[in-house]
């Protein structure tokens, strides 16, 4: 390949970002060479982020159970039922729902995904609401499967299916959310239905096999000539490829309100499929840091007055780039709103 003055001005910021986040192949020529990946560059940053969020789980195995533990290595989430007490739950759900608070909503496919920031005015209004974010047990899942001591960030998520003529949520496709080990919550609101849009997992996907290894080098050799997602790190596999990685079928979760899952999203999953119009609510976390560190903690934005904020700042900074160089940002301001209410951008 012949690169040009400004790819080879670029090439220091595309190799220094090796040692990141950064997982677009499409994006970054470094990342998605074909030849440098031939030669194991893909698979090298693979073993590398496992091999230190394995380092940082160990010191952070405190934080939960032995059982919590055992569950986690086995299938790569935990799942607890029956989170709060039935009036405790009550009392929250109804609290949560009747909240009219700022709101950005985005439409992917046929499906609206609508987040509500936990923010300093949310949290200060929802005093159960911080306590539950305080409590031992989200706390000490969302480290520990994340492998960093760090604060999610946290909003009140609602998912409305169906709610225009349009191609598939392109979430229900299984896929893999970058190439290290992130975490992802939600303790759901509303109860889910199997048929209702629930989210879903392949048990035991967040190993990093020697089958996965092989086909994630595979990948690497082609997915920066691939459309989508797939071309930006979060790779597709299709439900007939899993039994070549001696993975078993997806895992639905239909539950009940009052359930908390935790998952290490490396590991395949979806959105479940949803056959009529439908709407799940959860407390939804996630928390993702450069996984080549070698520590845990010492996340300045997790310090309390920062951590709730983050959220906002986030939105600012893609308002921002809208307005100055035109580049629209997904998440789009509907103003106050409840959780529960019908979707806004499609509304009329």
């Amino acid at each position: 390949m012949t690169w040009t003055a400004r790819q080879w001005l670029m090439s220091p910021l595309w190799c220094a970002s090796l040692f990141t986040t950064a997982k677009s192949f499409r994006d970054n020529p470094v990342i998605g060479s074909p030849r440098l990946n031939a030669w194991g560059l893909h698979v090298a940053r693979l073993r590398a982020a496992h091999a230190l969020a394995a380092m940082r789980r160990r010191r952070l195995a405190g934080l939960v159970s032995a059982q919590d533990r055992a569950a986690f290595e086995r299938d790569g989430f935990v799942v607890k039922h029956d989170v709060l007490p039935p009036d405790a739950f009550a009392a929250l759900r109804d609290r949560l729902l009747a909240h009219r608070a700022p709101a950005r909503e985005m439409l992917q496919g046929d499906t609206v995904t609508r987040r509500i920031a936990l923010d300093p005015a949310f949290l200060a209004a929802q005093p159960a609401l911080r306590n539950f974010l305080r409590s031992p047990l989200w706390h000490g899942l969302t480290r520990y499967v994340g492998s960093f001591d760090q604060e999610p960030v946290a909003y009140i998520q609602t998912i409305l299916s169906h709610v225009v003529q349009a191609k598939p949520d392109p979430q229900t496709h299984l896929h893999a959310d970058t190439f290290h080990p992130t975490v992802k919550a939600w303790y759901f609101l509303t109860d889910v239905a199997a048929d209702a849009g629930p989210f879903c997992y392949v048990p035991g996907s967040h190993r990093l096999t020697p089958e996965r290894l092989a086909w994630e080098r595979a990948m690497s050799l082609v997915a920066a000539q691939q459309g989508g997602l797939t071309g930006r790190g979060s790779f597709r596999i299709r439900p007939d490829e899993l039994p070549g990685l001696n993975l078993p079928e997806p895992k639905l979760f239909a539950v009940p309100a009052n359930t908390l899952v935790v998952a290490d999203t490396f590991g395949f999953h979806a959105r479940g499929p949803s056959l009529q119009p439908s709407t799940r609510i959860e407390i939804w976390g996630y928390g993702r840091r450069n996984p080549f560190l070698p520590w845990a903690g010492a996340d300045l934005l997790s310090l309390p007055g920062l951590a709730e904020r983050r959220v906002g700042w986030y939105w600012q900074a893609l308002d921002w780039r809208e307005r100055h160089f035109g580049k629209r940002s997904p998440w789009r301001d509907v103003g106050l709103v409840t959780p529960g209410e019908p979707a806004v951008l499609t509304r009329a």
